[in-house]
């Protein structure tokens, strides 16, 4: 008889935690659903105000490189731009889209496009650390660049004037991960 009520206490006790869980589970359920519906973006997201700025930071506070931004957020690409790196990133302004032919950045911003977006976006990062000076070395030995897509790119210096896949370097801005070049046009597949 005693082992009977113990046996009914820990049967009570078991069909309490079951339905104690359910809830929970459920609600897990619903968060896994609302994460994938909108992507995770790894360290893109966490809020750090005391770091010296990322890649992405950088480029998220620069107005002129707002349709980078938007670009990169479409093409779901913001961890790349946060790694560890180091990185090089060759950042167009909006006025390098806009040169683009008309429609033609409404439409790679469409979900359908993604995958060619993000293979555009990946040919503006070489993987390492080149400044000015270290274009400049590539250029005089005749290296071309290696960037993250596999494609090489050249780097062509002509007075103060640096060009790396026919984009014009107008500037240069450090990040914690890498070298920012701010340039003139979209680098494009030939």
């Amino acid at each position: 008889m005693k082992n009977n009520f113990i046996f009914s206490i820990g049967l009570c006790l078991v069909a309490t935690l079951m339905m104690m869980c359910t809830p929970q589970q459920s609600e897990q359920a619903e968060d896994t659903t609302a994460a994938v519906e909108t992507h995770p973006q790894g360290q893109a997201s966490v809020v750090d105000d005391v770091s010296d700025k990322n890649i992405l930071q950088v480029a998220i506070g620069s107005e002129p490189h707002s349709t980078l931004v938007a670009a990169v957020q479409a093409a779901q690409i913001e961890h790349v731009l946060v790694n560890a790196g180091p990185l090089t990133v060759f950042a167009p302004v909006n006025d390098a889209f806009d040169a683009l032919p008309e429609g033609t950045v409404e439409n790679l911003l469409k979900p359908e496009n993604k995958s060619q977006l993000a293979t555009i976006l990946t040919r503006h990062a070489a993987p390492g650390s080149y400044d000015v000076d270290g274009l400049k070395r590539e250029a005089t030995k005749g290296r071309k660049l290696y960037m993250a897509t596999g494609d090489y790119l050249e780097v062509v210096v002509e007075g103060d004037k640096i060009t790396v896949g026919g984009a014009e370097v107008v500037a240069t801005v450090p990040a914690s991960n890498g070298v920012i070049h701010v340039v003139s046009s979209v680098i494009l597949p030939k």
